[in-house]
């Protein structure tokens, strides 16, 4: 909330609030000090669970001498800090925390708590957006005034009371934020494509899958991502894969999940030949007999049908496949048929439920059009049952023909669409733009799936947040699009310039300096001067003829000073006009607000500007013992005085000696501090109206060694030489370390605040380090820091005596806006971390889950990887006591190196991956001939590795359950094959009933599993492509 917003409005009219809120000057005998009694009556029941109810009430004093923005004091209310200023609320919390809360603000007069006025508002607080309120609370006179059926006003003896009400709700979604959760985010999608009219963003809910921006520019497959999506939302349907012997009486069967059906198209001119292909059976003969249990190898028929079909049946068809020849991935564009109608009882098992209807109806086509490297996708959809198709491009929506749907998606030869005559023994064009995925509703239940949305299907705390945010949005869409209508002016008050530590009056805009709480006003470039300066005088409280205003310019030394007053006479132009004439070359308009003292005439307030000889200086008074500045306000002076001549006004203005001696300097600039000789006039010292004069005591040569002792300046030059060392640099927690990084020097992972300090350019890292520890309350040596490049971490900062914080922040040659240094809490101090090595090392056990241990280990640089063995025995039980243990690395999801325990642990790289677990029993017993082989993930291509990988020693695949730790279910869903070859593997899958024991194994074979990676950690070997994942 911007700094004019803040104060109480002094217009004539009840507000037109922006914000949601009732707005009642009660007349019911019910009292304020009713406490519970009166927040049920002013809020309305919203339909939450409350977690905890509290109030608080502020007795005022003196209220027409109040600050102009002033807080009231702390109160708690669930768990959390509050304050209430009179028109709004503030919380007080870290990054990352929020609060939902509906409260209330009401102003009444403790001699009649019947009489108040009040307002209520629900908001969701966050370290972002802490404070919430009312831009117009109330008629500012009407305050002081008795209201019509009143015989008391609210304010009586300058008194009154302000008591905040707020109501901490449990969150509609608990924990749930839109960009962490996937059901969130998808809720308010669907909500606003129902709704809105423009094209709705998709930032949101690629957040909540935990993708970067890089991950969400990325060109992903659709179908894996709708495969991934419905895994995780737990959508899926039955088949049933068999192997059923000729000869004899054995079948091996099983029932598994799917999310969608794969189709050929290369062979298969229709979707109903793609569906009579998928459920083709295999005959296994020859040598490709199957080993029945119990029977030996047998002739069988090996198969897939169908238990079950689900209301929504998404189909892809496989555009993309391996081509042989080519060794290469290839997209076929074969004509392919599919109808706006399919029966599919044909292809479900005998055992299936048909009581139902099998008849489904195309409602969906999503096409891809390009080429395997690249295309572009766009959906055409049916959206009601006997509605008509749209196309979906990006944000564009238009209706397309039943033949633009069908035909022009079949793939296939088009058309020639060359003008020009067809030479004989010319072929059709391939298109490269075919259907790719279809989506079939079942006939009977698309009434129910396709039913519009009523009110009631949607929650209410959704709509209300949506329409909260929308209203919100046009709200900041509204300002943008008037922004050209109005006019920013920053105003500069003797407040302002008496505690300001820095260069010129203010510091407006210069981020490397802390900046000035500098008053703002929005004026609407059309209004006049006179309504302006009306408007600030009842802010502050004083006459309007006692006020004027100076404009502030750049001066050539790239200083910002006052120039020249605005008359009177400009009182009906324009505050364009003003702005136009007296400061053109600034974006916005900056002021100085001279207020006069009062006088019985009125015409002499204000010396005239021009032809005068007096000039208006500012004057500063530094104080050594407190090393800082205080500006005193403005002085008129006589351009032909003598400098000296002013010294017992000064001395009065500081409450000094008459008779103390005192040294003057300019501040002409930053680096041009000069002092001033006394019987110079200020003519020939070249002072003009908007110089300011800073003074000090003269000091005796004993203050000079003491403060010189303390570490304090002791002159306005160096105290200038010191501020122009002064920085503001922001502190942010380094990022949590990814998968793979040690993170066991690490104090906690708990959420670190981010905050900003003034610092000096030229302290050490010491210095710089302990400045920071002071304000996070810890060891500064077991603080660390890092550098910062595009706002990520860059360089870890070694520490040393010599190193300046300038140096530590940027090279000399860069001039960055703003200063970021990210830091880390050890839990050791960093001199210790030189000398030590620190590994994370993840803990098996005796298989190899995801959910696993995670050992840390520090160790001298100087021991033997032994030595980081006998650490994990020391905090691990063992399933066999005594049993072995086997430590290796892995990078990009492969066994690098097992470790023998005698290499130096010096030699550890730290951005490999440690693993350790029991060498199993069947391992440690191997025969000579027992072939043991490594064993790692992939996800369709055995390039896009993931998961632990692990050695086992070759036997039924059965074995390999056991040895993930993996229930039937999921392990149903692992396809293994052999993979051939590390830098170019190829892979062939293996049927269920295999004996791995009997396979021919390369030296350089591995033992693949293909299935899904819920981390997103997947990538390819040496490649930056990565599968998709979706945050759970």
């Amino acid at each position: 909330m911007d700094e004019a917003q803040m104060d109480i409005s002094v217009g004539s009219t009840p507000a037109d609030v922006d914000r949601p809120m009732s707005d009642v000057e009660e007349t019911t005998p019910l009292a304020v000090n009713e406490y519970d009694a009166i927040a049920n009556k002013i809020m309305p029941d919203l339909g939450q669970e409350i977690e905890d109810f509290k109030y608080y009430t502020w007795q005022v004093n003196s209220w027409r001498n109040l600050e102009k923005r002033i807080t009231g004091p702390e109160f708690e209310a669930g768990g959390w800090k509050w304050w209430a200023i009179f028109n709004y609320i503030l919380f007080g919390a870290p990054q990352g925390w929020h609060a939902c809360v509906q409260f209330a603000l009401v102003l009444w007069n403790p001699e009649d708590p019947t009489h108040y006025i009040h307002h209520h508002a629900h908001h969701r607080f966050t370290a972002e957006e802490s404070d919430w309120g009312f831009t117009r609370f109330y008629d500012y006179r009407k305050l002081f005034n008795p209201l019509e059926n009143r015989t008391r006003a609210l304010i009586e003896n300058d008194t009154t009371h302000i008591t905040a009400f707020v109501r901490v709700l449990k969150d509609p979604t608990e924990d749930d934020e839109p960009c962490r959760s996937v059901s969130l985010a998808l809720q308010r999608v669907f909500y606003q494509l129902q709704t809105s009219n423009t094209p709705v963003g998709t930032t949101e809910l690629t957040k909540s899958f935990g993708w970067d921006s890089e991950e969400a520019f990325r060109q992903h497959d659709v179908q894996e991502l709708n495969r991934v999506l419905q895994d995780n939302l737990e959508g899926k349907m039955k088949m049933k894969s068999y192997i059923k012997c000729v000869n004899v009486d054995y079948e091996s069967s099983r029932v598994e999940d799917y999310y969608d059906i794969q189709l050929n198209v290369k062979g298969c001119k229709t979707l109903q030949d793609s569906f009579k292909d998928y459920i083709q059976e295999e005959t296994l003969e020859g040598d490709n007999k199957y080993q029945a249990e119990g029977y030996g190898l047998q002739e069988a028929k090996k198969g897939v049908i169908f238990d079950s079909f689900p209301p929504v049946l998404h189909l892809q068809l496989k555009r993309f496949e391996y081509d042989v020849q080519r060794d290469a991935m290839v997209k076929i564009n074969d004509r392919h048929d599919f109808p706006m109608e399919i029966e599919l009882s044909e292809f479900l098992s005998p055992e299936a439920d048909k009581s139902r209807s099998h008849r489904y109806l195309l409602h969906g086509v999503l096409v891809h059009s390009g080429d395997l490297h690249g295309g572009h996708y766009f959906a055409l959809l049916k959206p009601e049952k006997d509605g008509k198709w749209f196309k979906f491009d990006d944000d564009r929506v238009t209706r397309v023909t039943d033949k633009e749907v069908l035909e022009d998606n079949y793939g296939g030869e088009g058309p020639n669409s060359s003008p020009l005559p067809i030479r004989p023994g010319t072929r059709n064009l391939k298109r490269f733009t075919n259907a790719y995925m279809l989506v079939y509703i079942r006939e009977s239940e698309v009434d129910e799936i396709l039913a519009p949305v009523s009110p009631e299907n949607v929650p209410e705390h959704l709509e209300r947040r949506l329409k909260e945010e929308k209203a919100l949005h046009d709200q900041k869409k509204k300002e943008a699009e008037e922004r050209h209508l109005y006019l920013q002016v920053k105003v500069v008050t003797a407040e302002t310039f008496r505690n300001y530590q820095g260069f010129d009056l203010a510091n407006f805009d210069d981020r490397q300096y802390p900046l000035s709480p500098v008053p703002q006003y929005k004026v609407l470039k059309n209004d006049t001067y006179g309504s302006f300066k009306e408007s600030v005088a009842r802010d502050i409280q004083v006459p309007a003829e006692q006020i004027r205003f100076w404009v502030l310019v750049n001066r050539q030394n790239k200083t910002v000073r006052p120039d020249a007053p605005i008359s009177d006479n400009h009182i009906n132009s324009t505050m364009e006009e003003i702005h136009t004439k007296m400061a053109s070359r600034q974006n916005e308009l900056k002021l100085y607000l001279e207020v006069a003292d009062k006088s019985n005439n009125p015409k002499k307030l204000f010396p005239p500007h021009e032809g005068n000889a007096q000039i208006m200086i500012f004057l500063k008074y530094f104080d050594p013992d407190t090393q800082s500045l205080e500006g005193l306000n403005h002085l008129y002076i006589q351009k032909f005085g003598k400098v000296g001549d002013i010294i017992p006004i000064l001395c009065e203005k500081k409450e000094l000696p008459q008779n103390t001696p005192l040294k003057l300097y300019e501040e002409i600039k930053p680096s041009m501090i000069e002092e001033m000789k006394p019987k110079s006039t200020f003519q020939q010292s070249e002072i003009q109206d908007g110089d300011i004069i800073c003074f000090q005591k003269v000091l005796t040569e004993r203050e000079i060694q003491e403060h010189s002792a303390a570490g304090r300046v002791d002159s306005i030059p160096q105290f200038y030489e010191f501020l122009s060392m002064r920085i503001v640099v922001q502190f942010k927690p380094k990022p949590k370390p990814k998968e793979g990084e040690n993170v066991s020097k690490f104090k906690d992972l708990e959420p670190k605040p981010e905050f900003e300090l003034v610092l000096n350019k030229k302290m050490n890292y010491d210095a710089a380090a302990s400045q920071v520890a002071a304000h996070l309350n810890t060891d500064p040596l077991k603080l660390r820091f890092t550098t910062a490049h595009s706002g990520t971490p860059k360089n870890v900062i070694k520490r040393t005596t010599t190193q300046t914080l300038a140096e530590m922040l940027q090279p000399s040659y860069l001039a960055p806006s703003a200063y970021l240094l990210f830091y880390e809490m050890l839990d050791i101090s960093i001199v210790e971390l030189e000398t030590k090595k620190f590994f994370k090392i993840y803990w098996l056990g005796t298989n190899v889950k995801e959910e696993k241990e995670i050992i840390d280990v520090r160790l001298q640089k100087t021991a033997l990887v032994n030595e980081i063995i006998e650490a994990i025995l020391q905090k691990v039980t063992l399933s066999i006591p005594n049993n072995k243990i086997r430590l290796y690395e892995v990078m990009n999801h492969k066994i690098q190196k097992e470790y023998t325990g005698t290499e130096s642990i010096d030699r550890i790289h730290e951005f490999v991956t440690l693993y350790a677990e029991e060498i199993p029993e069947e391992e440690l017993k191997a025969e000579p001939n027992d072939k043991i082989i490594q064993v790692y993930h992939f996800t369709k291509e055995s390039l896009r590795t993931h998961g632990i990988p692990f050695k086992f020693v070759i036997k039924a695949v059965i074995r390999l359950q056991q040895r993930l730790g993996m229930n039937e279910k999921d392990f149903a869903k692992v396809r293994v094959a052999v993979v051939q070859g590390a830098t170019y593997p190829k892979h062939q899958y293996l049927e269920d009933d295999v004996i791995l024991s009997e396979i021919k194994w390369g030296n350089d074979d591995y033992l693949g599993l293909d299935h899904v990676d819920k981390t997103g950690r997947a990538g390819r070997s040496g490649g930056a492509e990565k599968a998709i994942f979706i945050r759970g």
